[in-house]
């Protein structure tokens, strides 16, 4: 068996490119968030004589039970990219998901297609979930055929790199490694300085929706027959999976979803930056520009995507703050996230650094709550498989951080609702930034916060049942006295982090009768879960 690990070399030192020439003879296996045409193991196999495997299989779309819309766009998506590889010269065999034969699962739709083209060779690209990795391996010994694992070069710094970046630090920091990632690329350099004198301006990205915003509409995809073919077929197969599969509106091509980004570029990034926090009821998407699922299916280039945003600062189009903060999620923040990954793969997923253990609420699925905020925020998910990094963190990633709901659930629910989601992005944003289940592995501190901050960065707390300005009681804002509850229950882990110093000295100064009312409201409402 030849692997090739994720610590690899780039693609061009692979046997096949090595020895000058590609693999002939060989089964390519192309994953749903691989539809790129200058893939790794497209760009070493030789379209003359090997067979592309696109297969859609019920395993991939069940072990979470996915969001509609999400099982839609990848579907979609799958079926255009196949179209657009035939056209290239490749030989596709493309498995769809109610072909009768179809086994469902990936190994056993690969170990037919090297039976159904006679074949004993794969070349696949290193695929983005751990479990999908553990698979691939076993394929040699099952199958009885030779695999070659190349390294994902889609991404800006390879495994290998990271590894050795990371090597010896105590403690790793996405701002340090955002930096080598300017430097290294020279996007928004002016020779060895960062442009505009320094390395971010989240400073003046934090500004509060405040009057009429005057929010662009997302371009929205009208969905030809094939996305109509795989609405129909997902609406049938999986009818009691979360959220709304129509009006489906995403890009499923490389072409559209460029388009999309270019409606970003010229309507909202002059504005992303400063109102990259916010949040308005009834305005899910604001100024961000919903590529995530774009980039991370393959449809788009990271770098090109930074590079293009910085020809709009560099065009006088678009200021300096929110084009770094736009490259900042990109090329720091995605990188930082998938080195992270893989770096504490396999045993990272059973993180639980606190002990949380209840079970998460209903209401993550039917948005019935009496919190305006996390309804909305549920409500907007289950429509759209989508909402911004600060819904996600600071609402219903805050609200289970607080109200100590367990790692395991709350990752694979985040897993489930959101088309961007795949295990290397979303386990680590999940359980290290929202929950700190690693103990500060990838964040310096937990992301928990009182009503206040809602409220700051929000109109929901207009809308609400509960009174943001209540401290304790029935009536008040179960933020409120949630987050004083889970530092004091957590002292024991957290009381010596230097950047709580602060919240437990505050803590420490309210009355008796204040701090016995919070844990009372507290039992109150968790009980009530």
């Amino acid at each position: 068996m030849k692997i090739n690990p994720p610590a690899a070399s780039p693609k061009s030192d692979t046997p096949a490119m090595a020895a000058g020439r590609r693999a002939s003879g060989c089964l390519v296996p192309i994953l749903a968030d691989q539809l790129t045409i200058s893939l790794a193991s497209l760009e070493a196999a030789d379209p003359a004589t090997s067979v592309v495997l696109m297969a859609e299989v019920q395993a991939e779309a069940t072990y979470i039970r996915h969001h509609k819309k999400k099982i839609i766009f990848l579907f979609a998506a799958m079926r255009h990219f196949a179209a657009e590889l035939r056209e290239a010269g490749w030989r596709v065999d493309y498995v769809a998901l109610d072909d009768p034969a179809n086994t469902q699962t990936l190994g056993s739709e690969a170990a037919r297609a090297l039976t159904r083209h006679g074949l004993g060779h794969v070349v696949v690209t290193h695929p983005g979930e751990f479990r999908v990795l553990v698979d691939m391996e076993s394929w040699p010994d099952r199958f009885g055929v030779e695999v070659d694992i190349l390294p994902d070069d889609r991404f800006l710094c390879l495994t290998r790199d990271f590894n050795a970046w990371a090597k010896d630090k105590k403690q790793l920091r996405m701002e340090f490694f955002y930096r080598d990632m300017r430097r290294q690329t020279g996007l928004l350099m002016n020779g060895e300085e960062p442009e505009g004198g320094q390395w971010n301006f989240d400073a003046d990205n934090r500004r509060p929706p405040a009057g009429n915003l005057g929010v662009p509409d997302q371009l929205r995809i009208e969905p030809d027959e094939i996305t109509r073919q795989v609405i129909a077929l997902v609406e049938e197969r999986f009818a009691d999976h979360f959220g709304a599969a129509e009006p489906f509106w995403f890009a499923v091509t490389a072409g559209q979803a460029w388009t999309a980004f270019e409606r970003f570029l010229a309507e909202s990034l002059p504005r992303f930056g400063t109102y990259q926090d916010a949040m308005l009821v009834g305005e899910g998407f604001l100024f961000h520009a919903v590529i995530g699922l774009y980039l991370n299916a393959g449809l788009l280039d990271p770098l090109k995507v930074c590079q293009a945003a910085e020809a709009e600062y560099r065009a006088g189009r678009a200021p300096l703050n929110s084009v770094e903060g736009f490259i900042r999620q990109i090329l720091g923040w995605r990188e930082f996230i998938r080195g992270t990954y893989w770096l504490n793969m396999p045993g990272y997923e059973h993180s639980n650094f606190l002990g949380a253990g209840r079970d998460l609420p209903w209401f993550y699925w039917s948005g019935e709550t009496d919190m305006a905020c996390i309804g909305a925020v549920v409500r907007q998910t289950a429509q759209e498989a989508y909402a911004h990094h600060i819904q996600r963190l600071m609402i219903t990633g805050n609200f289970a951080l607080i109200a100590g709901i367990e790692p395991r659930q709350v990752h694979e629910w985040y897993l489930a609702v959101y088309a961007d989601a795949y295990e290397w992005v979303e386990m680590p944003n999940v359980l290290g930034m929202s929950l700190f289940a690693d103990g500060g592995k990838l964040a310096s501190k937990p992301y928990a916060a009182s009503g206040n901050y809602i409220n700051r960065m929000s109109d929901y707390c207009s809308r609400c049942a509960y009174d943001v300005d209540m401290k304790t009681g029935p009536s008040a804002c179960p933020f409120n006295y949630l987050y004083w509850d889970f530092l004091a229950r957590n002292r024991e882990k957290l009381g010596r982090n230097p950047r709580l110093a602060t919240a437990y000295r505050s803590y420490d100064k309210l009355p008796e009768l204040r701090r016995q009312a919070i844990a009372a409201s507290a039992t109150v409402f968790l009980d009530g879960l």
